[in-house]
């Protein structure tokens, strides 16, 4: 039996915590066959982000189909697209692949690095957004995306309903950055679920955001419905914030090998 195919379309971190190697690493943890599309490259470690590069659309569009036409794919996730040329490059690849997508508008850095172009929101509302399964922001990226600003878990409702009227059929908005039990909500408008986890005294966090994404598009590459893939991911995430480790001298990533031995199958 072969392995589901997992499908990442971001950007490259140097320093392996997030991006397209966090994918990658979760992917594999989760028994999935990963495969990647780089939208860009960054100089990036424990510190910041130092430069970034996008590749040209043509890369972009030929990775895409030398995987999709001849290994084929059973969930697509998104990450770092970085402008609005290469938003609607990727929306248009997906719009004609027959999976599942996961969408994670990547819009800063764990750092506070912009990896989103200003230019390119719109194109993420009008076109991307409305192709996901599940799109997955963050607080910051909601206030990006819609303008509204999380202040408690009371606002989630209002954040999610706002980022469901650009078009995804659910939306889980990752409450991580409220103080307090990390809260996320999964809702596609109708049926609602709030995912809690204790808050672990760990700073070293890069890559939470990738990592759970790909989580997700792994789960739902074995045929599971999004409110298991998602409670699935959210379990494994949480292990790998849990075991996460000091790697330079800034914020360390999270621990993708974790669930090797002892995770979620």
């Amino acid at each position: 039996m072969s392995l589901p195919r997992v499908l990442t379309v971001a950007g490259s971190d140097s320093g392996g915590g997030a991006g397209i190697q966090a994918d990658l690493k979760t992917m594999l943890a989760l028994g999935t066959h990963g495969m990647s599309v780089i939208t860009a490259v960054t100089a990036q470690n424990s510190v910041g982000v130092q430069g970034a590069w996008e590749l040209p659309v043509a890369a972009v569009r030929a990775q895409y189909h030398s995987v999709v036409d001849d290994i084929g794919v059973d969930a697509v996730k998104t990450g770092m697209l970085a402008s609005a040329e290469l938003v609607e490059t990727v929306a248009e690849l997906i719009a004609g692949t027959d999976a599942p997508v996961v969408v994670d508008p990547v819009g800063v850095s764990k750092h506070g690095d912009s990896l989103l172009a200003a230019s390119a929101l719109d194109s993420v509302r009008t076109q991307l957004l409305p192709l996901a399964t599940v799109a997955t922001p963050n607080l910051d990226e909601v206030a990006q995306l819609t303008g509204l600003h999380v202040e408690s878990e009371t606002d989630l409702r209002r954040a999610a309903a706002a980022v469901l009227s650009y078009g995804p059929k659910w939306v889980l908005v990752k409450g991580g950055h409220l103080p307090g039990e990390a809260v996320d909500l999964l809702t596609d408008g109708t049926d609602e679920f709030r995912l809690r986890a204790p808050r672990h005294d760990n700073r070293h966090t890069h890559g939470t955001g990738c990592t759970l994404a790909s989580a997700i598009a792994s789960q739902l590459a074995k045929g599971q419905s999004v409110p298991e893939a998602v409670a699935v991911a959210k379990e494994y995430v949480t292990g790998a914030i849990a075991a996460g480790f000091a790697l330079g001298a800034g914020i360390g990533p999270v621990d993708h090998g974790w669930a090797l031995s002892r995770g979620p199958q």
